[in-house]
């Protein structure tokens, strides 16, 4: 189930399956930590994703070799790693309009109403498989599949901070301005990364998310708090 690929000079690649799925998500997190309470010598960086992680190392300390025996027996005792119950996180969101422009003509994809699509998107609880793309994007499995939808032919230059999009089978708010394709169907009033703050990010991998719906009113008010 498990295997090793080298990514650099300076990396390895550990898949912990060939799929997206909870299971294997679960497999992520536990070698996270893992690795975490039990440091390698030489290791720099961990970069989860979907169902691997990126282990970046310093090569005077590590080879590709040394660190693959170690890696081998963490991951013979994943099955022993309890995990602790996620957090769930909700975000406020004020759809459709100015703060969510795709809204309208990605309901009219799918056939059914804004409406609909709200109420569809704020139902459903999320699972955060890993936090990337830039810091403090989360990216969201657990999309009903109704509302799967291509991203943007082509990206937009400028996504407002706090956008909450749908692109693919996922789900996700952009913490900052940045280009993005995915499709724009509201925006949080929340700051999704505090550089300030201890955490950074509001989210992190392994949190279930949930939507709210929130009028405009609301959406100002949380915004001056």
């Amino acid at each position: 189930m498990s295997r090793f690929q080298y990514a650099s000079d300076q990396s390895l690649m550990v898949y912990l399956g060939d799929s997206i799925d909870v299971p294997t998500h679960h497999r992520v997190l536990k070698l996270l930590r893992l690795l975490e309470a039990e440091p390698i010598a030489g290791v720099r960086n961990l970069h989860p994703a979907y169902n691997s992680v990126l282990i970046v190392f310093d090569p005077v300390i590590q080879d590709h070799a040394a660190l693959e025996r170690t890696l081998a027996q963490y991951l013979d005792r994943l099955d022993a790693v309890v995990l602790p119950e996620p957090r769930t996180v909700e975000i406020p969101v004020c759809y459709g309009g100015d703060y969510g422009p795709d809204l309208e003509e990605l309901a009219a994809m799918h056939s059914m109403t804004a409406e609909r699509v709200v109420e569809i998107h704020s139902s459903a609880a999320y699972l955060a498989y890993f936090v990337g793309f830039v810091p403090g994007f989360a990216y969201l499995g657990g999309l009903p599949g109704v509302l799967a939808t291509p991203r943007l032919p082509a990206p937009r230059k400028r996504v407002p901070r706090g956008s909450v999009a749908i692109g693919g089978s996922h789900t996700g708010v952009y913490p900052f301005e940045t280009p993005g394709g995915w499709r724009l169907i509201g925006k949080t009033p929340l700051e999704i990364f505090d550089a300030a703050s201890v955490e950074l990010s509001r989210l992190r991998i392994g949190d279930r998310v949930r939507f709210r719906p929130i009028a405009e009113q609301e959406f100002h008010a949380l915004e001056c708090q």
